[in-house]
């Protein structure tokens, strides 16, 4: 039988074909898990809480890997004492951060595009979520390598490698986030990050002394205005156009 035939089969005064839709819609549905409904209840929205959830580098398996290169970077400082945590938090975050934007790499990108809150506060929200989650991750592995292998190190010292990497992760994953929102890229978001780090590191590495780039306090200053010149551009990169509501 003919599919128009079996609609024409129905009774006149019932649309199977809008029950069949309500009934696909329900089977399909997804319904939120806790998380997605602790940011519903915290961000007072729940489009804005779903596009938080389906964050590409906020998912299980991304936040998996990073754990393991961070375990593996706290495992090498202990062995050789050189701080690769502080090395390596900063490329990770930035990597971490593109992949907060991006058609074709975020599945909540036209439902980001369709929703009431604009595209700078969807970004936003996923940049600080990543951001912190970077944050909290790096500072526990940075804490225990550093802590555990100090020895007689001055508290100064040790302070300087645990949370002096903060600062550079800042800069470079406001680099990665203006490349990406400028290219509409993600992936050129990364290659802005890891290379805009890799350069800062090997400058610091050609006068001998790798964590300069961590303990240096001269390189503070330069970091937080380049972050908030990237900054500036991420604004400028997701503005609303001129008579678009």
């Amino acid at each position: 039988m003919s599919e128009r035939h079996r609609w024409d089969a129905a009774p006149p005064d019932v649309d199977l074909r809008g029950v069949w839709t309500a009934v696909a819609a329900q089977v399909w549905r997804r319904h939120p898990g806790p998380a997605e409904r602790l940011a519903g209840r915290l961000l007072r929205s729940p489009g804005l809480a779903r596009a938080l959830v389906t964050t590409p580098s906020l998912l299980l398996g991304w936040i998996i890997a990073t754990v393991a290169v961070l375990a593996a970077g706290a495992t090498a400082t202990l062995a050789t004492g050189t701080p690769y945590v502080g090395l390596l938090a900063p490329a990770l975050a930035a990597a971490g951060i593109a992949y907060a934007y991006g058609p074709g790499i975020d599945p909540a990108w036209e439902l980001a595009r369709s929703m009431a809150v604009s595209d700078r506060m969807v970004l936003l929200v996923r940049a600080l979520a990543v951001l912190a989650l970077n944050a909290a991750l790096g500072l526990v592995a940075s804490a225990v390598s550093v802590l555990a292998g100090s020895g007689p190190a001055g508290s100064g010292t040790v302070a300087a490698l645990t949370f002096g990497w903060l600062i550079p992760m800042t800069a470079m994953c406001a680099l990665a986030l203006a490349a990406a929102t400028l290219a509409r890229s993600a992936n050129v978001g990364v290659a802005a990050g890891l290379g805009g780090w890799a350069i800062t590191v090997l400058s610091a590495g050609s006068t001998g002394h790798f964590t300069a780039v961590l303990t240096d306090s001269a390189f503070i200053l330069p970091y937080l205005a380049f972050a908030a010149c990237c900054a500036a551009v991420v604004v400028y990169a997701t503005r609303i156009p001129r008579g678009t509501s």
